[in-house]
């Protein structure tokens, strides 16, 4: 199947993505689903029942006696807003 920008197609009858921008080899989707549907990269569940497999196989004692030797810097403020905006401003090249 091949889409442009601002074209879409749907999945069943309640999910629909649509093409937003293409930029060379990338590609911006906007996603519409109800919120009970999960929505999120494939790399980052691969990476995420890494860890929980990784995590599993360590014993609680080990992780207890690191966790004591780990120095914990203070905690951050919250961003309140975006400062940097040429993030956001940037142009696809």
């Amino acid at each position: 199947m091949r889409r442009r920008a601002g074209e879409s197609f749907l999945i069943g009858e309640a999910i629909e993505i649509e093409v937003l921008d293409v930029c060379g080899t990338r590609v911006k989707l906007g996603i519409v689903a109800p919120e009970s549907v999960i929505i999120q990269r494939k790399e980052t569940k691969i990476t995420r029942d890494e860890n929980i497999t990784a995590a599993r196989s360590v014993r609680q004692l080990n992780i207890s006696s690191l966790l004591n030797e780990v120095p914990f810097p203070p905690a951050r403020q919250p961003v309140k807003s975006l400062t940097d905006t040429a993030i956001l401003t940037k142009k696809c090249t």
